[in-house]
Order: C-alpha cells, then structure tokens, then sequence
C-alpha cells in the first residue's frame, strides 16, 4: 500500500506513489531492480543509477508515453516527480496571467536554460501541456542525446527545438533574438562553486540514500549518478549563476512573460531579491515546493505590468 506523497503537487502523478507492479508491465527491466523493504513496501535502491535509471525510463513510458528514454554516463540522472512539480507549479503560474486558466497547447512556449543530456523539462511540459520548448546547453553531448530522445520519439520533433550555447558565460545572449517571444523560461541550474565541492555532495547524498536502505557506505562518486561538470557546478555556484541570469533577463524585458529558475539554497533568496530590485522587475514570486528531504522553490519574476500580463497573447 503506498503512502499518498501530500507534499508534491496535486496534479503529480506520481503523489500516490509508484505502483511497482504497474511500471514492471510498462517496463519488464525495472523488476530486477525492484525488492521489498523491512517495512513490506516494495521499492528500488535509489543510491543505484542504473536502478533510478530504469525507473525513470518506466515512469516516462507509463506517464507521458516517452519512448527509448536514456542518457550517457556520467550525466544527470533526474527525479521525474520533482521535475514534474516544476512543470505543474509552472503551470499554476501562468494561469495567474490568464484570468486563472492554465493555457495550452504549442503557442506557449519554454526557454529550458541548461536541458541537459535528459532534456526532461521539455519532455514532461510537451506531454502534459502540449507546450513548445526550445532546450539550451553548453555541452554539445547533451545536445545530441536530447536530439536522439526526440527522434525516438516524433510526436515531439514539431514541438522541441535545440540550440548549443556557445559562450558559456552567457545565458540568454546568442540564444533570445529579437523576434523571440518565450512565455516562460524555466532552469535548473548548477549548484556548486566548484568540482570538489560537487563531489562532496554527491557522497553525502549518495551516503544517505545507502545508510536509508541498510548499505555500506562509500568513497568514490557512484558513475552516472552525480551528473556532468556543466549540470552541476560554475564559477559563483548558484547564486553566481542566477544573479547573472536576473542581469541579462532585464536586456529582454518585454520578451519574455515570466523569468524562472530553481533556487536550492534559501540562504541566495534575499540576495537575488536584491538583484531583481536593482534591475526592476515589476512582480516577483517565490514558490516554495518540497519533494521527499528536499526542500527548493522557484523564484520567477516578470518585467510586465498586470496590464500587459492580461494582454500577453498564449
């Protein structure tokens, strides 16, 4: 019996947790990776990649009717509940500029800053809301595991769009044009400062998910469980990270609905609070969302009136 998980989303579909036996007839490979707890509960090891790996690509068949999902080694593999979250939080927030309807279909279109080898953001906003997305990185690997999802999957070729980002201390010049009009952009972004930083918190997270299941503990980042250089630190961590971006959105202000990102660590919020104040942003939100011990939120702001939201063609 799972435990209904109250504190995603209303809408996430994963909020009464994971039917194992379910996903198993979506995806015969996950079984081998499915045992049952000391508590009776079946479920995986999440400190395994290649066991949340399968679980993410059941998850996507039997969700979102995602296709011959997979990602190289040593890329991130992501949570597809929180992940999802964003998306439907999202959702909610541009209904608050639409009279309190969630719009649909291709007309809205998403700017994903860092999509990475997983492209998932993309891939949960086309299936459930039938948005449009155009998905940026640095790292041309990324950018071409995202094309191959995309071509296993052709329902989405008219919906998502690619574009390498090829100066890396930028985050929306070379990328926004001045015909460009994004009704949102969303990004999660690097959290660290630095390489050793990452892999300190990699061993702690990974630590914590073995002592949870009863496993030793160990030294060495897990391969394809961290995440790649890019996904996961920069120069100035987060806040170095999302303060530039908050500078380089005011250069677009009237190209863009609402500006997003996922802000990690509470502590950068009343500097970036800061940040949007210097550059004008007209409305700000923080939106808080917590997925298992985790705890982030979305900081979004809009350089546009009420006025202007209300006119913003979706």
């Amino acid at each position: 019996m799972s435990t209904e998980k109250t504190n995603l989303h209303p809408r996430n579909l994963d909020r009464t947790g994971y039917d194992f036996k379910e996903l198993i007839t979506t995806y015969p490979s996950l079984s081998e990776f499915v045992k049952t707890n000391e508590h009776g509960t079946e479920t995986i090891d999440f400190s395994d990649p290649e066991a949340v790996k399968a679980l993410n690509k059941a998850l996507l068949m039997q969700h979102f009717d995602i296709q011959n999902w997979d990602i190289p080694n040593n890329y991130l593999c992501p949570p597809i509940p929180g992940r999802a979250d964003y998306i439907h939080y999202l959702a909610d927030l541009l209904a608050s500029s639409n009279n309190g309807v969630i719009p649909e279909g291709e007309t809205v279109q998403g700017l994903d800053i860092g999509v990475g080898a997983n492209c998932i953001y993309p891939l949960i906003g086309c299936s459930v809301y039938g948005w449009s997305f155009v998905g940026t990185d640095i790292d041309t690997k990324a950018i071409q595991n995202c094309s191959a999802i995309i071509e296993n999957n052709p329902k989405l070729i008219d919906l998502i769009s690619l574009q390498q980002q090829t100066e890396s201390r930028f985050i929306f010049k070379n990328i926004i044009t001045p015909e460009d009009k994004f009704t949102f952009t969303i990004c999660n972004p690097p959290f660290h400062a630095s390489q050793d930083e990452a892999t300190k918190s990699t061993l702690r997270k990974i630590n914590n998910l073995q002592s949870n299941s009863g496993t030793s503990k160990t030294t060495k980042p897990v391969l394809n469980f961290g995440g790649h250089n890019a996904e996961l630190f920069c120069e100035g961590g987060e806040l170095g990270f999302v303060t530039q971006m908050i500078y380089e959105s005011a250069k677009y202000p009237m190209q863009c609905l609402w500006f997003t990102t996922l802000v990690s660590k509470k502590e950068n919020l009343s500097s970036l609070y800061k940040t949007l104040n210097k550059v004008s942003a007209v409305e700000i939100k923080t939106i808080d969302m917590a997925q298992g011990q985790k705890t982030s939120r979305i900081l979004a702001w809009t350089f546009l009136s009420s006025a202007q939201q209300k006119a913003w063609k979706f």
